[in-house]
């Protein structure tokens, strides 16, 4: 299978040249070929679901690697990438489920996409005599979890950008924890300027010339690909155990997961309806109810790994809709939750039922809770996305007690953190990346 840009302006790629370039030349991302090639499971689905997550993994992405260098590989990738679990829990309210997504390393959905692309460059980039430099912008837990999955990975450095103030302390200390090859930049800035940063030095030629880079924002799609995984797992699992659909709830931000599961979906994999929830951005909701697509500057919240005003992933979003903006409406339901809605959501389900919940899994249960009002019938599963102690800030006046540490991120906070402090403006981070 080869790849092309969703700007139309740039010749197809290999699966494996598109990974190690993250962006496609002429900016866009990078897409099947043909929209048809997407479709590849055909239905073959139903009534499966007694494989594991690596095996489901490997069998999701087969069609995407066939013909790839990578493709003899793909077994050992989805070994190292998902070793740690992504369970169905059912809620308290009949029907309604959660896809526990935080279980890695650094106790967020990232990890899978992180450890996955860091495995695949780890294979493309051996014998190679030049380094590879990964510039990263985050919102909070993207630059963590790729920082965990590259660290002191021979013949590769991480740069991460990330905005200053913007993000939790403990997501701070991580971005900051790592040392060695990882080195974390805190922009005076919103995260649009540092994806915008990110965008330019990918696609500046003399800039590569002289220094290799790639991304591992879910703009790569070897970031994006692997994220299909934990879905087409669950809703296998779940269509074999119950003979239904699962419909799902995605809290989203620069809509990189959200796609992930539309690509499922699109394959033929038994997924239902999918919503998406965003935090006070709320690009997406505005266009879904009808307005022309317009970023904005985005507003910080209590959901600060959503506070994105120009999604990145919306040309992906098109382009398997066919640029048909009518259709695309068509076939989503959006709301945008606000603070006020957040801080209500965490602390009454939890006073009620015992049920904790990050600021960004709370906008999708808020979501569903207005689904269920209007009569919405089926299975759903919220996309839990990342643990609440990495919020504890937020968290824990609302529901009045500490919330439990992950061995994995405890230890990380156990660790020294240092980052450089950088002004909103490429011409910092082309200095700092040619430094």
């Amino acid at each position: 299978m080869h790849f092309v840009s969703t700007r139309h302006a740039a010749p197809p790629a290999t699966l494996s040249a598109a990974i190690a370039a993250g962006l496609a030349p002429d900016g866009g991302l990078y897409v099947p070929e043909h929209r048809s090639q997407a479709r590849q499971w055909q239905g073959q689905g139903q009534g499966q679901g007694q494989g594991s997550l690596v095996a489901d993994a490997a069998a999701v992405l087969a069609p995407f690697f066939a013909g790839d260098a990578l493709a003899s590989h793909l077994p050992a990738l989805c070994e190292q990438a998902f070793d740690f679990p992504a369970p169905l829990r059912a809620l308290s309210t009949p029907g309604d489920h959660v896809l526990e997504l935080f279980h890695g390393p650094t106790a967020a959905f990232k990890d899978f996409g992180a450890r996955f692309l860091a495995a695949s460059l780890a294979r493309l980039q051996g014998g190679r005599d030049r380094p590879l430099t990964i510039v990263v912008a985050t919102s909070g837990d993207t630059g963590a979890a790729v920082a965990a999955a590259f660290h002191r990975q021979p013949g590769i450095r991480v740069v991460v950008l990330y905005p200053d103030g913007r993000v939790s302390p403990r997501q701070a200390h991580q971005l900051g924890c790592f040392g060695d090859n990882i080195h974390a930049l805190r922009v005076a800035g919103s995260f649009d300027d540092c994806q915008a940063m990110v965008k330019q030095a990918l696609g500046d030629r003399e800039l590569q010339a002289r220094v290799p880079l790639s991304s591992a924002n879910s703009i790569s799609l070897g970031r994006w690909l692997p994220q299909m995984s934990y879905y087409a797992h669950a809703a296998l699992t779940h269509h074999a155990a119950h003979g239904q659909h699962l419909n799902l709830v995605i809290p989203t931000g620069n809509l990189g997961n959200a796609m992930a599961a539309v690509l499922a979906r699109a394959m033929g994999l038994p997924i239902g309806q999918i919503a998406l929830a965003t935090n006070a951005n709320d690009v997406l909701p505005r266009f879904f109810q009808g307005e022309a697509y317009r970023p904005r500057h985005s507003v910080p919240t209590l959901a600060n790994a959503m506070d994105v005003g120009a999604p990145s992933n919306f040309e992906r979003l098109r382009w398997l809709h066919a640029d048909d903006d009518d259709a695309l409406r068509a076939g989503f339901r959006t709301a945008a939750v606000d603070d006020a809605a957040i801080r209500e959501l965490i602390t009454r389900r939890h006073a009620s039922a015992g049920e904790l919940f990050c600021p960004h899994t709370a906008t999708a249960v808020k979501l569903l809770e207005q689904l269920r009002g209007e009569g919405v019938q089926g299975d759903w599963a919220v996309a839990a996305t990342a643990h609440p102690a990495k919020f504890e800030s937020v968290v824990e006046p609302l529901i009045g007690r500490a919330i439990e540490v992950p061995p994995a991120l405890a230890a990380l906070l156990q660790r020294p953190a240092h980052a450089e402090p950088c002004p909103p403006h490429y011409a910092a981070l082309r200095e700092f990346l040619l430094a």
